[in-house]
């Protein structure tokens, strides 16, 4: 049965996602122009069945942000601070190695750290902090610091990329998260992100990340004064990235949050950007296994429905997220894994517990098992 459009641009686009030919930049400015947002669902989730059936991915992890102090004082940001700010804090050693073993009940399978760009603290303290991880918790994935910390701390440390990559892959880096991507659009960062590594940098330190053999992901932040245009552009330079490594997991969409930041006058997304951008991110990035509806930006209802937008992944327990609750964001800090179940199955989908790297897990209430 052929679909009806409302927007009849789409018609051409759904005959090359049918013979699964690759989408144009021109094509992914009529997706971003489309309002025909079923229709744009539709599409979407030809794509992600095509990938993975009604299989939707989560994981039981705990997110670590080290310290807030941050040099950079991005525009975007309301998480980092000034050292001597009253609210800025820093953890030492030891708090970061009892924050990881709090709530372990659960038996998390992944730590995900990040956080700012601490004036102080060296290289060496995170190559410390990651292998007393490793050895209190070696089972668990340690997926630790963005392209952008990579850069800020190989700079720091007078090494190049390469040197701080392959020291923290030795100290027990498993993946590294895919924040810090912003948009890539030199005119974007310079009003957004000027204090941090460029697009060309961020995208030069994943390949050289991938090339290491350390898998990660990508992001996209949308909703402030980027165009379409920069929105394409950006999904087709990671395209063209994965086409050369293979070594990106995921994308995550993040959904800009303006208050408690210098760009509070500005509007938030609604529903309709989010799974918009869902959409669209999944037909364009057709090299890409997995996109997430990450919970924590997009609310657990919206990230409930991408999972019918081309979205296969809800993220995971997460635990104590503080960089976009900095930002406003006003859902819990945690889902528990019950939670998460519920909201895959009630979307008509089958949970799938993973690990980082996407492989299953089995468990029961203290322990996990990968199946290789």
């Amino acid at each position: 049965m052929t679909p009806h459009f409302d927007d009849p641009k789409l018609r051409p686009i759904a005959d090359k996602v049918t013979a699964e030919q690759r989408l144009s930049f021109d094509d992914g400015l009529a997706l971003y122009r489309s309002h025909d947002l079923l229709g744009l669902g539709y599409l979407a989730n030809i794509v992600r069945e095509r990938l993975h059936g009604d299989t939707t991915y989560y994981n039981v992890n705990r997110h670590i942000n080290p310290t807030n102090v941050c040099v950079a004082a991005c525009k975007l940001c309301a998480f980092g601070r000034q050292k001597r700010h009253p609210a800025a804090y820093q953890m030492s050693l030891e708090d970061v190695w009892k924050r990881a073993g709090e709530g372990y009940t659960e038996a998390v399978s992944e730590f995900h750290i990040v956080g700012g760009l601490h004036p102080e603290l060296d290289f060496e303290w995170y190559c410390q902090m990651i292998a007393g991880l490793k050895e209190r918790f070696p089972k668990v994935h340690i997926k630790a610091l963005t392209m952008v910390e990579v850069g800020y701390l190989a700079r720091r440390g007078k090494l190049t990329i390469e040197e701080c990559l392959r020291r923290m892959k030795e100290s027990g880096v498993d993946s590294l998260p895919g924040g810090g991507a912003e948009i890539f659009s030199e005119r974007v960062r310079r009003i957004i992100c000027d204090h941090k590594i460029d697009g060309n940098e961020w995208i030069d330190t994943a390949r050289i990340a991938h090339k290491l053999g350390l898998k990660s992901n990508a992001t996209m932040l949308y909703g402030h004064v980027e165009t379409e245009e920069d929105r394409v552009d950006h999904l087709v330079r990671l395209r063209e990235l994965q086409d050369e490594t293979g070594g990106f997991q995921t994308f995550i969409p993040l959904a800009f949050h303006p208050e408690n930041t210098p760009m509070h006058h500005l509007r938030t997304t609604t529903g309709f950007d989010d799974l918009k951008n869902i959409a669209v991110s999944r037909l364009m990035l057709d090299n890409f296994p997995h996109i997430k509806s990450y919970w924590v930006m997009m609310t657990p209802k919206i990230a409930q429905v991408a999972q019918r937008f081309g979205a296969d992944d809800l993220d995971g327990t997460v635990v104590e997220e503080k960089i976009y609750h900095d930002a406003g964001a006003t859902v819990e800090q945690t889902l528990h894994r019950e939670s998460l179940l519920r909201l895959i199955r009630e979307a008509g989908r089958t949970p799938v517990e993973r690990d980082t790297l996407y492989r299953p897990v089995v468990r029961d209430e203290t322990s996990f098992t990968v199946l290789v």
